[in-house]
């Protein structure tokens, strides 16, 4: 018991203790009298700026209202679905802006097309009667001929037979065309007549003709000429060898002017109208630039490419393009001038278009926009922006991070998790 009576008095004396050095430290730091011994904001080191009558100065007595004003824009712009920045964080991803104007868009369409000669261009050499190549002139795929110059020459039985009729019935009609007979003089012109007609139908020009009359000779062989002036990019016959009616000997075609066939994206084909210029360049040679024209867009499109064949026509000076080789083509269109913005300002959200307007003091608005033409750098806007307003043009993405999470925290503290 005695042990016991020692340790509450030992206690009672160390709370006494306790609770005269707790106000002679009050008294110190908060001397009687003062009325600001009870609040926190005149514990040393949180001293005030005070007047010559001790009291606060007016400055710093009041609230900061600029603040308390920012604070509450920034609170309203929020709830009416704007995007509050600090200024310092805008500089700090590099935020840019710009004025939706009106300007003058080029669309850009480009391709690639296969080299093919003009089919206008492009003759078949064939013969109508079976025969046996004598001679052959033009022996090489690639040979350049002229209107007229001879191929090859050719015998056949046929030919030499209907000569020689023509022949007889020429000496006919010359001793009988004069005949007292109507009937029997009439027979002979038309016999005549028939047989030069046959050697028409072969392809017998008249200057063969007049010189089977002017020699009486029959000739064993017949040349065959070239139809036009152009390449031969086609042999299929060999001296000496037996050819059929109908069987194609040579394709020749005038290189002069070719044909370029691209495709092009449906999505393109509005643009694209017959008579356009168009420049073509070959991918190693891509200093020389060959000026063509759209000569025909084709009425049907590939079901599995989504392109429609549209033909180009162009010179080919020294025979530079070759049928099928690859070439570029670039096709400018003037679409006029229109509302546009950088293609850089626009966020595509799934099949939405997204743009922020800077409002100033770091209040930026996404706004929902309708586009039209693309052109490269540029897109036309159609709904959602007028001229003048102004856009952010960079760093869209990072604004775009930022508002979606502070969406999310906003919407967490609404929950209860602040």
């Amino acid at each position: 018991m005695k042990h016991r009576r020692v340790v509450i008095v030992g206690l009672v004396g160390f709370i006494a203790i306790a609770a005269l050095g707790a106000a002679l430290f009050r008294s110190i730091l908060f001397p009687p009298g003062d009325s600001r011994s009870g609040t926190m904001q005149d514990m040393p080191g949180m001293d005030r700026p005070r007047d010559e009558s001790g009291s606060p100065k007016a400055s710093e007595a009041m609230p900061d209202m600029e603040g308390m004003q920012q604070q509450a824009e920034n609170a309203k712009a929020t709830e009416s679905g704007m995007v509050v920045v600090p200024q310092e964080r805008l500089q700090t991803i590099g935020v840019r802006y710009e004025p939706v104007t009106v300007r003058p868009l080029e669309k850009v369409v480009r391709t690639v097309g296969r080299v093919t000669p003009d089919e206008r261009r492009l003759a078949k050499v064939t013969i109508k009667f079976h025969g046996w190549i004598e001679r052959l002139f033009v022996s090489a795929t690639g040979d350049h001929v002229k209107k007229g110059q001879e191929l090859f020459t050719i015998y056949s039985p046929d030919l030499v037979a209907t000569q020689e009729e023509y022949l007889l019935a020429l000496q006919g009609r010359r001793q009988l065309g004069e005949s007292e007979f109507p009937e029997v003089a009439r027979s002979s012109h038309e016999l005549l007549k028939a047989t030069r007609h046959r050697l028409h139908l072969w392809d017998i020009t008249d200057d063969h003709i007049r010189d089977l009359e002017r020699t009486k000779q029959v000739t064993k062989t017949l040349p065959i000429h070239s139809p036009i002036t152009g390449t031969v990019i086609r042999k299929e016959v060999l001296q000496g060898t037996h050819v059929e009616p109908g069987e194609e000997l040579y394709t020749i075609a005038d290189l002069s002017h070719i044909w370029v066939l691209a495709d092009i994206y449906e999505y393109e084909l509005p643009f694209v109208k017959v008579g356009q210029q168009a420049a073509v360049t070959l991918s190693y040679d891509p200093g020389t630039v060959f000026t063509g024209r759209v000569g025909f867009i084709y009425p049907t499109l590939d079901p599995k490419t989504r392109t429609a064949k549209v033909r180009f026509e162009l010179d080919n000076p020294d025979d530079k393009l070759k049928p099928d080789m690859y070439a570029n083509v670039e096709l400018r269109v003037d679409v006029g001038a229109r509302l546009a913005i950088p293609q850089e300002a626009i966020i595509e959200s799934g099949h939405k278009q997204i743009v922020f307007l800077h409002h100033g003091g770091g209040r930026l608005e996404p706004r929902l926009i309708k586009t039209g033409v693309r052109t490269g750098e540029w897109t036309e806007v159609l709904e959602g922006l007028k001229e003048g307003d102004h856009i952010v043009t960079s760093a869209n993405f990072l604004i775009d991070s930022e508002s979606r999470l502070k969406s999310a925290v906003d919407s967490m503290g609404g929950m209860g998790m602040k």
